[in-house]
């Protein structure tokens, strides 16, 4: 099934590819100077020597020539099997060349797609790869200078374990000094202003704490108290933290305040018999905070 090709006419130039002293590729050209244009005839690399990056070699050299010669376009009928290849190499579909500038200069094939390639004269185009792959290595290094400037071990998330089923992006510490930035749709689902949320918050907080039902909940509970309190509550909290957490911007949504505040609640009913003291308490200051939550907006009525 090998096919044998012999192009051989005087108007045409040929640029062989060899390797080891034996010629595993070509191009063959017809230069149009009047024209400002190049027809590529022929363009081939043998099999075995394929997918190793001969054909961009081949065409990258062509492309330097051509500068040299001041002509920057390059036309060519590429038959199915070809167009892909072409188009890696910068060739389009769109053809800018006015038709009248190559009717009757280039043989019209059936069956094939007419393709166009721009040369840039700027482009160094057989230094290509080598220049990418410095670019590379260059902002290899610029990334690990600025990992190495913001380079910090945060602790882990623990509000998955205290029973928050997700949390924004920018709540995650560190996220915004390594550069991430909030979309404008991002936005738009909690406040717009951070520090109205925080005032919010600080204002709903006091008056949580002064409600006549809160004093079970103003501390961590202490375990001369209750010993066992911790082996069966596994994730604490209580209106001291919570205002800890509030001056350490913690808070930064909504969903991470009302999560501790109800975290609150769920573990005295948890440690608690139903009809204590503490969980009269917890029941009252619940529904006192729900409403007061629904009066500021913070949840739907």
């Amino acid at each position: 099934n090998v096919k044998e090709y012999l192009v051989y006419l005087k108007k045409h130039k040929t640029l062989a590819l060899i390797k080891d002293g034996r010629v595993i590729g070509g191009v063959c050209f017809r230069m149009f100077p009047t024209q400002g244009f190049t027809e590529i005839v022929f363009c081939a690399v043998t099999s075995n020597e394929q997918v190793k990056g001969y054909g961009t070699h081949l065409m990258n050299h062509l492309k330097e020539y051509h500068i040299k010669h001041g002509i920057l376009c390059f036309l060519t009928y590429a038959d199915e099997y070809a167009i892909g290849y072409f188009k890696k190499q910068g060739f389009s579909k769109d053809i800018k060349v006015p038709k009248s500038r190559y009717l009757g200069y280039i043989k019209d094939y059936e069956g094939a797609t007419l393709m166009e390639c721009e040369l840039n004269p700027r482009i160094p185009y057989t230094e290509l790869s080598l220049i990418i792959k410095k670019q590379k290595e260059i902002v290899k290094k610029l990334i690990d200078r600025k990992q190495n400037q913001i380079r910090k071990v945060y602790p882990g998330l623990t509000c998955f374990k205290e029973g928050v089923r997700q949390i924004p992006v920018e709540s995650i510490p560190g996220i915004r000094e390594a550069g991430w930035k909030p979309s404008a749709k991002d936005k738009c689902k909690e406040l717009k202003d951070p520090d109205m949320l925080h005032n919010m918050l600080k204002n709903l907080l006091a008056q949580i704490k002064t409600h006549p039902d809160a004093w079970p909940f103003m501390e961590p509970v202490k375990k001369a108290e209750a010993p066992d309190y911790y082996e069966i509550i596994r994730f604490p909290i209580d209106l001291k933290t919570m205002t800890e957490r509030l001056k350490n911007r913690y808070y930064i949504t909504k969903k991470l305040f009302i999560a501790d505040l109800q975290r609150i609640i769920t573990n005295c009913r948890e440690y608690n018999p139903p009809d204590s003291e503490y969980c009269k308490c917890a029941n009252t200051l619940e529904k006192f905070f729900y409403f007061k939550l629904k009066e500021s907006g913070l949840i739907d009525k």
